[in-house]
């Protein structure tokens, strides 16, 4: 590749950066920043690109699931939320067990693969109501992976139970949990945490949780929800603490960047994540976490035409299905709330790429 960039390249500063990937040197938190300070978008894409053809080659993964909010009920303000509601204010909701069914029932195909679930921190429940939301799903579906709650609502329903995280892990293992979504990591600094999620999960806790969740054997996943008031320093220190843990547990198999969504869909532009920003980001997510065997494009926030983009610049994974989303529609997000099997493969053969139907773990399941 270094020819071809070299010959190519715009911005020289970076030539040593290049090296670095190339011989297999760890990049820094100062190589990071180089990286978010030059405008070379296409040599920082085709580093990104080249990295991500050694480990998956022309390979990019989605998946065929749906999403579940059981409840949009929470005690937390986040500042970046449109989703929750206080119990008694209007739009408020919590589903009970058929409730649940019903819903379930209303999207579920015998292809689907996984249900994705998070929700509120409700606590006008007791535990036991998350508990059988997961018992529900595989007692109706033992066959569907069940990817549930993320490591704040896990540290939340600590505090409602009076257990410690490990023990509500344990609990909900038993209650039929197959893996943990990324959610709730927004920005792993106590900067941020404090302006933007006071009243949710720590720095440390979010951390502490994925660690316990991987010794007692769950794969998960990371999330970092860019875009907003943190530092470009603070998204390289998040991706520099997700991929210390992953050195000491080798738990997670995906990191996924999410573009912060505005309040409201008629939002400016100006109140957006630009093109730029969400590519040069998933490039330095590639480049960056070197230990991660995936780094996802999520089309319910960077769109269907940039989510295609991105799987040359590091990508190679493109979610899936998932018959209805809320939380990102629920503030200003503009793509489509999902999106059938055929224009998931359409997307994928049009950037070039093999697209490949997995389950929850990167089994495959068709190729296409």
């Amino acid at each position: 590749m270094s020819t071809f960039v070299k010959q190519f390249i715009q911005d020289e500063t970076l030539l040593p950066i290049i090296e670095k990937v190339e011989s297999g040197e760890r990049l820094t938190l100062e190589d990071g920043m180089k990286l978010y300070e030059s405008n070379d978008l296409l040599t920082i894409g085709q580093l990104a690109n080249q990295v991500n053809l050694q480990k998956n080659g022309n390979n990019v993964y989605f998946i065929e699931n749906m999403y579940i909010n059981p409840t949009n009920v929470c005690e937390a303000h986040c500042k970046f939320c449109g989703f929750r509601r206080d119990p008694d204010e209007e739009g408020a909701y919590t589903m009970n067990e058929e409730q649940l069914l019903e819903y379930v029932s209303k999207g579920y195909s015998p292809s689907l693969r996984e249900f994705h679930i998070v929700g509120g921190h409700n606590h006008v429940v007791p535990f036991e109501y998350y508990l059988d939301t997961v018992r529900t799903l595989k007692k109706h579906y033992p066959d569907v992976t069940v990817k549930a709650y993320t490591a704040a609502e896990i540290v939340f329903f600590a505090k409602i139970s009076g257990l410690t995280e490990e023990e509500v892990l344990k609990e909900m293992i038993k209650a039929g949990l197959d893996t943990m979504p990324g959610g709730g990591a927004e920005i792993l600094t106590e900067e941020y945490r404090e302006k933007m999620s006071p009243e949710k999960a720590s720095t440390d806790e979010w951390l502490h949780v994925h660690h316990l969740a991987h010794n007692l054997g769950l794969k998960t996943h990371a999330t970092m929800l860019y875009g907003s008031i943190e530092r470009l320093e603070e998204r390289l220190i998040h991706m520099i603490r997700l991929r210390e843990l992953q050195d000491q547990t080798n738990g997670f198999m995906v990191f996924i960047p999410l573009a912060i969504q505005p309040k409201k869909v008629t939002a400016s532009i100006k109140r957006r994540t630009s093109a730029f920003d969400d590519m040069k980001t998933m490039a330095i997510s590639r480049l960056m976490l070197d230990n991660f065997p995936h780094v996802k494009a999520y089309w319910i926030n960077i769109g269907t035409q940039l989510t295609q983009m991105a799987l040359n610049f590091g990508s190679s994974d493109i979610h899936g299905t998932l018959v209805e989303e809320r939380i990102s529609h629920a503030v200003g997000a503009l793509s489509q709330s999902a999106l059938t099997r055929d224009e998931l493969v359409w997307l994928i053969k049009g950037a070039g790429k093999q697209p490949i139907e997995r389950d929850t773990f990167y089994n495959v399941i068709k190729k296409y």
